[in-house]
């Protein structure tokens, strides 16, 4: 598993990585009321990959098992990924330091593709959800700055999750159009979950789009060790979505082969038609988008303290076999010096135990990302 170590300065030093406030600037000019916004989008989604192409040649993007560690942020990544026996490996993940090319400013995620074509929707998600979310961050931005001789300054009720959440929301429903409209990826039968986060100084802003979970592992007042689930696991049976499933004229149904297993279907004429969802929240899916699934991300905030000691970011394969808290163990348990394999030490005692516990089942993929916070601020604590 290859490890991506960042010296201190590196990153300051890249005379070719483009600079945020002439990145910003330039941006404010391309959104006046003249240019369309598919234009606008096109322009931000090229410069996000000129942005990402050099942030993975300086070591700083990873969508493959291993480790991003650029000291100057305080933070530390571990990822893994591991398919099942279900047929090609659906899932996927992205850990991107320096988003943006803010340094303080961290993105990542994990995907959870289904269906025929769930793996191709899974990547396609997580291609081109950093550049729509880092799009509408930076236009929100510049509409809520105030540029002064080449330099940005934040307006006096500037509200940074709001910022965030509002650029998340927009994000997620150009992400589900790109996929309707895409011309060779068919998402009608297929879909993906996401689960992103931002990290910008002692904020953490995520976003959750199905159900994927993130794991907090703090600090108790009496000094032992935590699990804190931040995000809500979308699915069709949570009352408050079976509710809009019904109103939306969706069915909520269970099989006889799968007992406790709620799924969305459409419902025609009063008869329940098509496969079934599990989720309640996906992108892509389109053959039960008019019937209450929907790619609207549920949005929430935590400011760090020095308590908090990691996240844990993982797709169903884990919750559906390991406890909140024995994740949190597995990932604490790793020393300093074996951080780097946190991600894969939980993958793997995750996929034994779908051998032990789900015996005559065939495991589903797992992947996990986890973000060790080195050094957050104490100035919330």
């Amino acid at each position: 598993m290859p490890k991506l170590f960042i010296q201190p300065n590196l990153a300051r030093k890249q005379e070719k990585m483009v600079q945020f406030s002439s990145f910003l600037s330039g941006l404010t000019k391309n959104i006046s009321p003249k240019s369309g916004k598919k234009r606008r989008i096109n322009l931000g989604r090229d410069a996000t990959e000129a942005l990402a192409k050099e942030a993975r040649k300086n070591g700083l993007l990873l969508t493959s098992p291993g480790n991003v560690c650029a000291k100057w942020s305080g933070n530390y990544m571990s990822a893994y990924s591991k398919g099942g026996n279900k047929g090609i490996n659906q899932d996927g993940f992205i850990v991107w330091e320096g988003f943006g090319g803010k340094e303080d400013v961290m993105f990542c995620g994990v995907f959870d593709g289904h269906g025929p074509w769930g793996h191709l929707v899974g990547k396609r998600v997580k291609k081109v959800m950093p550049a729509y979310l880092l799009h509408y961050w930076q236009e929100a931005m510049a509409q809520c700055s105030i540029l002064k001789n080449g330099e940005l300054f934040k307006n006096a009720n500037f509200d940074q999750f709001g910022v965030w959440k509002k650029s998340f929301i927009k994000a997620c429903s150009t992400v589900d159009y790109d996929l309707e409209i895409h011309p060779v990826i068919d998402s009608f039968y297929s879909g993906t979950a996401a689960l992103t986060i931002i990290r910008e100084g002692d904020l953490m802003v995520l976003a959750n789009v199905g159900d994927s979970r993130a794991v907090l592992g703090t600090t108790s007042d009496d000094g032992s060790l935590a699990a804190v689930q931040l995000t809500v696991d979308f699915k069709p049976s949570l009352p408050q979505e079976r509710e809009r499933i019904y109103s939306s004229g969706g069915s909520v149904c269970e099989s006889d082969d799968e007992p406790g297993v709620s799924r969305i279907r459409a419902l025609i004429d009063e008869i329940p038609e098509g496969p079934g969802l599990a989720l309640s929240r996906a992108f892509g899916d389109f053959c039960v988008k008019d019937f209450g699934l929907i790619s609207e991300p549920d949005v929430i905030q935590r400011t760090l303290t020095t308590r908090d000691l990691f996240v844990i970011l993982a797709t169903d394969g884990v919750w559906d076999v390991v406890s909140n808290e024995k994740a949190v163990e597995i990932v604490s348990s790793s020393a300093a010096g074996e951080r780097d394999e946190s991600a894969k030490r939980l993958v793997e005692y995750a996929a034994a135990q779908w051998k032990c516990k789900r015996a005559g089942f065939a495991a589903d993929d797992i992947s996990v990302v986890c973000v060790f916070f080195n050094n957050p601020s104490s100035s919330q604590h």
